[in-house]
């Protein structure tokens, strides 16, 4: 892999607010760029708690809302500028690497069963009540109502 398009080097020109390092890329980099690993990249890094709550608020603002509004195939560069308005200024940081939250399986039947139960609510209302609420209580909820076996 080429040295520009190492995580080390793109979070080196992120820190640094290179806005030209974009430009700098060749085509086939430009294809590979991937504006979803830089903002999971630039959102964590080691540090001060301010200065990691610092880099998850800014890419919340400035990345995260709106992201896939502006198309990731067409607007590469847009993404890029936006994220080099991340930074503090405060020079090159170590940034660490977040794994996606995995799903918890056991969760997966429970939350369709209490989504059926409450289709008002939200998903993340949902995904709590499924937390707190065991399989026994919500089959003895369905059972009660005439819905269970």
């Amino acid at each position: 892999m080429n040295d520009n398009l190492s995580i080390g080097n793109e979070m080196q020109q992120f820190d640094r607010k290179n806005r030209a390092f974009y430009d700098q890329l060749s085509d086939e980099e430009r294809k590979k760029f991937s504006p979803f690993l830089m903002i999971r990249w630039g959102s964590a890094v080691e540090g001060s708690r301010e200065l990691q709550e610092f880099y998850v608020i800014a890419t919340n603002e400035r990345l995260n809302k709106h992201f896939f509004n502006i198309s990731t195939t067409k607007h590469k560069k847009l993404q890029w500028l936006l994220a080099t308005t991340v930074s503090p200024g405060l020079g090159a940081q170590r940034h660490n690497w977040i794994a996606p939250k995995k799903k918890d399986a056991t969760l997966t039947g429970k939350r369709k069963q209490l989504a059926e139960i409450y289709p008002h609510l939200k998903d993340d209302e949902i995904s709590v009540l499924a937390g707190i609420t065991s399989q026994k209580e919500i089959n003895e909820y369905l059972k009660k109502f005439g819905e269970g076996s």
